[in-house]
C-alpha cells in the first residue's frame, strides 16, 4: 500500500493551515494542531530546512489526526485536494 511522502504531508498540512485556519469547520482541528500545521507550512515553504526527529513526529501525528478527522486511510496523497476528494468519495 502506498503512503503519502513526508514532503507531501508537509505540503498538505501547510496548505490546510494557510487556506482553512479561519474556516469554522476546521477550527477545533486547527487549534489542537497548533504546532504541526504551521511546522508543515514552514517546511514546505522552505522557511526552515528540515525537521528534527521531534518535528517529524509532530508532522506524522498531525497528518494521522487529519486523515482520522476526514475518516480515510492513507493511500498516498499528493495534495490537499486529493485528501478532500478521497474523503468525499468515502461519504458517498
Amino acid at each position: 500500500m502506498m503512503s503519502t511522502t513526508f514532503t507531501d504531508k508537509c505540503g498538505i498540512l501547510g496548505e490546510l493551515w494557510m487556506d482553512y485556519r479561519d474556516d469554522e469547520e476546521f477550527l477545533d482541528f486547527i487549534e489542537y494542531n497548533d504546532l504541526g500545521l504551521p511546522l508543515g507550512y514552514m517546511i514546505s515553504a522552505g522557511i526552515v530546512g528540515t525537521a528534527t526527529p521531534k518535528g517529524e513526529e509532530i508532522i506524522e501525528e498531525t497528518f494521522d489526526l487529519f486523515l482520522g478527522a476526514m475518516n480515510i486511510k492513507d493511500t498516498g496523497f499528493d495534495t490537499l485536494d486529493d485528501v478532500f476528494d478521497k474523503a468525499s468519495e468515502a461519504k458517498d
